[in-house]
């Protein structure tokens, strides 16, 4: 097969490259890009460990060749950062209320709750638990984190 040329936004930064068809984004993100924050756990879509936002939707970014990202946005969670530096709502949230143990998961959590809260800015915690079931985290048992995207919500900045 050849290589494909494709363009595309990663973070707000032009990037351009010549990658295999196959490829995936999570695999172009972490080694052409630098971009380690985008995990890779089950390469199944199952985990969420490597969801990040494609022109603003939250996906798997192990399911999603780089080709087809061609002429796209890509946000990782390095892209989540506020101008100026620190953190973003959902990242402070997350810390401020234990959200976090290995940090695995984290990333991918963050990408999916600031998309999650783009589209439901004021969840009830139903919708809460029901948005974070396609992230798997194996240590802090979620309430955590629930707790923290309900901060976030009542911030009314998280995105």
């Amino acid at each position: 097969m050849t290589d494909v040329d494709i363009r595309l936004r990663v973070n707000g930064v032009p990037r351009r490259a010549t990658v295999p068809p196959r490829l995936t984004l999570a695999d172009f993100l972490r080694t052409d890009c630098g971009l380690t924050g985008t995990h890779l756990g089950c390469e199944h879509g199952v985990c969420g460990a490597c969801t990040v936002l494609l022109d603003g939707e939250a996906v798997r970014a192990c399911l999603v060749f780089a080709v087809q990202a061609d002429g796209a946005e890509v946000t990782t969670v390095e892209g989540l950062t506020p101008p100026g530096g620190g953190l973003s709502a959902v990242q402070t949230a997350f810390r401020d209320h234990h959200a976090l143990q290995c940090g695995f998961c984290t990333p991918g959590l963050v990408v999916s709750v600031t998309a999650f809260l783009a589209e439901h800015p004021r969840p009830t915690d139903e919708e809460i638990r029901e948005a974070l079931s396609g992230n798997l985290c194996r240590c802090t048992g979620y309430q955590g984190i629930v707790d923290a995207v309900r901060a976030a919500a009542e911030r009314g900045d998280a995105v």
